[in-house]
């Protein structure tokens, strides 16, 4: 049995996300003592700080899914060099109201993929500005600003040759940082 739990955290909702495909592929390259929870934040209302009092069970059902992990993995693609907003949306209801933020403590892995030669560079360094006010200790090193082109999958959708030792050395980081804080 499994004991990390992750709670994985796609900042893309399109169907055929390439941050969606990259996580799924990320996830074969774990030890066996980890296992995945996608969470879902295509379901979540703007947030608005009047319903923290009485909120909908699509965001009861969020900040449940955070809470039972021991560890987050945020795969995120670039939207006009920042998060996308559905991402923002979804940290915010988790984050409320004030006190009570299901993310504070869980240690995270920032990670996305993007058609863009830089990746993800910049809405990861939004992200981690966000996580550090969060108090959720965010992997440092290694980066992974992933390039989505030709050869990064094979025909199977796990990673292609060429990516699959980079991205192995950044899941091993990712791991021990886990084992480390969690």
């Amino acid at each position: 049995m499994a004991q990390y739990k992750i709670a994985v955290v796609v900042g893309s909702i399109r169907k055929d996300s390439f941050n969606k495909k990259l996580a799924r592929a990320l996830e074969k390259l774990f030890p066996a003592d980890f296992s995945f929870t996608h969470v879902r934040i295509d379901d979540l209302p703007l947030y608005n700080q009047d319903d923290d009092g009485n909120p909908l069970a699509q965001v009861t059902r969020l900040k449940g899914e955070i809470k039972a992990a021991q560890g987050l993995l945020f795969v995120t693609p670039e939207y006009n060099r920042s998060i996308p907003g559905v991402l923002k949306n979804a940290i915010d209801h988790a984050s409320r109201p004030y006190g009570q933020s299901a993310w504070d403590g869980k240690p995270a892995g920032v990670i996305g993929a993007s058609v863009g030669a830089i990746g993800t560079a910049l809405s990861q360094q939004h992200l981690r500005n966000i996580l550090a006010y969060l108090n959720v200790p965010t992997l440092g090193q290694p980066e992974a600003f992933i390039h989505n082109k030709e050869g990064l999958y094979e025909a199977d959708g796990s990673l292609g040759e060429g990516s699959r030792k980079f991205l192995q050395s950044w899941v091993d980081a990712y791991v021990a940082w886990v084992r480390k804080h969690a």
